[in-house]
């Protein structure tokens, strides 16, 4: 169930029209121009998917175009999580028959529940869906941090096979690595931890960044698992300050923008997104221009 897991999954932005509504047509675009980068998995609906603000019917619209794009040539993780349990079950379901091969269910936010309340979430969740479960845990926007012995308590549930694991710790991501079973993936949720991560034992990441630059993003990820450091640091190196100024602002918003630059998406949110400040805007076109990553002129 882990394998599929393994390598660089692109946390897929979702872009929208002028009028408000998801943008089909690009949604299946940019899954195919990740697939074509060579990106291992896909995960369409997530938090940089903007998906608290989408509905249940864009949520299933989305990540039924998404494995359509795919085709069965990469395997899709989609994102389905809330403070809800029952309501989370619903949306693995919808997950599961819009075609999905996995969910990404990010821990309850605002609820902040105790261990116990968490461990009794994602194992009410498991029972209800024979899909595997990768738990994402990004404390600083949930206010909810699953500890190390909550989630070796979860690794043991059959269907439960990974963690994305953003929660900037790094005692806490090397005690992860240290401690679940050796097939259960820890993947990073934060972009530039990506390469230490893999060097103690992560299975690799689910990144923002290979929204842009799907293809050196896998490159970095597939030298790390290969033992090939030497070629990860070099690309870790380079890519680093486009890892720094996707987040400059929220989440998504960013990387948006960056995606607008260089033409692969119309700059669109969906409040409380909103567009970024001009001295964000400027510093985001510069990082671009200082990689040599340019406008697309085949995007359409």
């Amino acid at each position: 169930m882990s394998r599929g897991w393994t390598g660089c999954g692109t946390a897929l932005v979702t872009p929208f029209t002028a009028g408000g509504a998801v943008d089909e047509a690009r949604v299946q675009r940019l899954a195919a121009r990740q697939i074509e980068a060579g990106i291992h998995f896909l995960v369409p609906c997530g938090t940089t998917g903007e998906n608290p603000t989408l509905t249940r019917a864009e949520q299933r619209c989305v990540v039924e175009l998404v494995v359509k794009a795919a085709d069965g040539r990469v395997p899709i993780l989609a994102g389905a999580g809330g403070y809800d349990t029952r309501v989370v079950i619903d949306q693995v379901a919808d997950m599961r028959s819009a075609g999905a091969d996995g969910i990404l269910s990010v821990t309850p936010y605002y609820s902040r529940p105790t261990p116990e309340g968490l461990y009794r979430h994602y194992a009410a969740i498991a029972e209800s869906t024979p899909l595997p479960i990768v738990v994402y845990n990004v404390p600083a926007r949930t206010g909810c941090n699953v500890d190390v012995e909550t989630l070796c308590r979860l690794a043991e549930i059959p269907n439960i096979v990974g963690v994305k694991e953003a929660s900037g710790n790094l005692t806490q991501l090397c005690e992860i690595c240290r401690r679940v079973p050796s097939d259960f993936c820890v993947l990073s949720g934060d972009d530039l931890f990506t390469v230490p991560l893999i060097s103690v034992g992560g299975a690799g990441v689910i990144s923002v960044t290979s929204n842009e630059v799907p293809a050196e993003m896998v490159q970095m990820v597939s030298a790390a698992l290969n033992g090939d450091f030497a070629t990860a640091r070099r690309l870790h190196t380079r890519l680093l300050p486009l890892m720094q100024v996707n987040f400059i602002e929220a989440n998504p918003i960013p990387v948006k923008a960056a995606m607008a630059h260089l033409g692969l998406l119309e700059l669109y949110y969906r409040l409380p997104m909103v567009e970024p400040q001009p001295s964000s805007r400027e510093r985001i076109v510069q990082v671009l221009d200082d990689l040599g990553i340019c406008p697309d002129p085949a995007a359409p």
